[in-house]
């Protein structure tokens, strides 16, 4: 072995001092740069993790939140579709009770129209009345200035009726 030293021209203190120096900047490299790297990378594994975590949480909450405004639209619905029901059966009592209402004045109108008819001929047979009892006592007074025969009598009512 030594002859293989000797070839290679290799020195033992050096080479240990090499190996010394090598241990130092591995431990220092260690110490300084390795261990904070793998701090750092274990806090970024974990916030990593955390947030897969918080990430699936808020999956699941935002599946219980999508159901629930799903089951609440539903409802909703239902609501509208009760009012808008209720709302179509008031809308049809209230027309009913205006077509009710209005049967009645078109009723008490044509009373009222009747009523005036009524007393709308009442007055034009009294006028009639009036008018033949002045035609008769016309009449009359012709006939018993003339003292007509059967015949002229005849034509004399003839005439007076048309």
């Amino acid at each position: 072995m030594e002859s293989l030293i000797e070839m290679f021209h290799v020195d033992v203190k050096l080479l240990i001092a090499q190996m010394l120096n090598f241990a130092i900047v591995i431990a220092i490299l260690y110490f300084f740069a390795l261990k904070p790297i793998l701090a750092v990378m274990r806090e970024r594994t974990e916030k990593i993790e955390k947030s897969l975590q918080d990430a699936v949480a808020i999956e699941e909450n935002m599946k219980k939140t999508e159901a629930l405004c799903q089951h609440e639209f539903n409802e909703a619905k239902k609501a509208a579709a009760l009012i808008m029901s209720q709302a179509g059966a008031e809308a049809e009592k209230k027309r009913e009770k205006m077509l009710l209402r209005t049967k009645e004045e078109i009723g008490e109108i044509i009373n009222e129209e009747k009523e005036k008819m009524r007393l709308e001929k009442a007055q034009v047979l009294k006028e009639i009345k009036a008018s033949v009892t002045d035609l008769v006592i016309s009449v009359t007074e012709k006939v018993i200035e003339k003292n007509l025969d059967s015949k002229d009598n005849k034509e004399l009512i003839k005439s007076m009726i048309k």
